[in-house]
């Protein structure tokens, strides 16, 4: 049984921020690397598919993590969860320090990292909900979404201005990253258990999907899942190191500059959100990410390298849509006995999209990236097209009537 918000309501809002900085630090920890992927490519010697794989191997661990931490959530509580995997954070950093000139050691620290993300986005979700308490559910996804997301963004700016300054940027922002991870568990401790979890909830992989949400959950939910991840992917990863050699020299700006595009643009989401609703979001958000596959696929096609920049604000704008849109369905979806499960559900689905970066160049190798790139567009509006019928039918009315 979920605790109702407790304490007073000003260590209740202390609570909720201090939740919300620690998912900003680990977002923040797991792009650390990334403007760093053309530079590890070059020091090791990597292939596209091998650099691709650095920043994918993240995925992995995610699933592992995902499969477990939310029905591990419901039965042992929150904090037990989240605590723990936000001081592996900052063991995963330490790992990358020393993974700088070790191909296997990268793949490890981002598979940790993967780990981490799955436990402390989902859980962490359920718990923000859970600290809001019931009728702020609309609230409670954007903080996440908000969280999440500006962490994502400050992982970027930060390596490229050590690496601009002349400084070794293999070390010093990932040490950065481990100590902010650790004031950050110092000032999460007190905050409060809302779910302590329940013995009659079997420890065992399961959805959590309530039986008179399936409807909505399978038709609403999962088809636009898999593209929280797809679009901002690309811009973090894929097109930074396909436009490299254009910008020979400011590799590390570029693909700084991208990163923190696509993930400040998903803040757009705190505005729009309230104006057009949690279901609408996810055509709308759809749409946007579609067109910037378009503009990225164009900046590679035409060696126009400035448009990778509007289509990282169009992706990553569209990921934040569809996160904050899908966590808003299923706040109000989730009962207390399965809304960690469901909220890491959602993380389970959404994430396979990082290996977006991977699957492309993959199939470029037998089509041709060009192609490639338009076969993954075309699928991305193949699905808008879907989400906007069933938007526009049975799945426009408010979710608890589809329950």
């Amino acid at each position: 049984m979920t605790i109702g918000n407790p304490g007073s309501s000003a260590h209740s809002r202390r609570h909720i921020r201090v939740l919300a900085a620690t998912l900003f630090v680990v977002a923040y920890g797991t792009n650390v690397s990334t403007p760093l992927l053309v530079l590890y490519k070059e020091r090791l010697g990597l292939s596209d598919v091998s650099t691709m794989a650095i920043f994918t191997v993240y995925v992995v661990g995610i699933i592992i993590s995902l499969l477990l931490a939310g029905p591990a959530s419901d039965r042992f509580g929150r904090r037990r969860i989240v605590l723990p995997f936000t001081a592996i954070s900052a063991v995963a950093s330490v790992v990358l320090i020393f993974g700088r000139d070790e191909f296997l050691l990268l793949l490890f620290g981002r598979l940790v990292l993967g780990a981490v993300s799955g436990a402390v986005f989902g859980v962490g979700a359920a718990w923000m909900q859970e600290l809001h308490g019931p009728g702020n559910e609309q609230r409670s996804a954007l903080l996440t979404t908000l969280a999440t997301f500006g962490g994502f963004g400050a992982g970027p700016p930060i390596t490229a201005l050590v690496e601009q300054l002349g400084r070794n940027a293999f070390i010093e922002p990932f040490v950065l990253h481990f100590a902010v991870t650790v004031v950050v568990l110092a000032l999460i401790w007190p905050v409060p258990e809302t779910s302590p979890g329940s013995k009659d909830t079997r420890l065992r992989i399961n959805l959590g999907v309530p039986a008179t949400a399936r409807h909505t959950f399978w038709r609403t939910v999962v088809p636009a899942a898999v593209w929280v991840f797809g679009f901002p992917s690309a811009a973090f990863a894929l097109f930074p190191v396909l436009i490299s050699e254009q910008v020979s020299g400011f590799e590390v700006a570029v693909a700084a500059a991208s990163g923190i595009i696509t993930s400040w643009a998903a803040l757009l989401a705190r505005p729009i959100l309230p104006r057009i609703g949690a279901r609408a979001a996810l055509p709308i958000g759809l749409a946007i990410g579609t067109v910037g596959y378009i503009l990225g696929a164009i900046a590679f096609g035409s060696d126009a390298w400035p448009l990778v920049l509007p289509a990282a604000l169009a992706l990553g704008s569209a990921s934040g849509l569809l996160t904050a849109g899908a966590l808003g369905i299923l706040a109000e979806m989730a009962d207390d006995e399965s809304r960690g499960t469901l909220n890491s559900t959602f993380y389970l689905l959404a994430y396979p999209g990082m290996s977006m970066p991977i699957v492309i160049t993959t199939l470029a190798r037998a089509i041709g990236l060009s192609a490639a790139l338009a076969t993954v567009t075309v699928a991305a509006a193949v699905t808008m097209a879907v989400a906007a019928v069933r938007w526009r039918g049975h799945d426009r009315q408010p979710a608890s009537s589809a329950m």
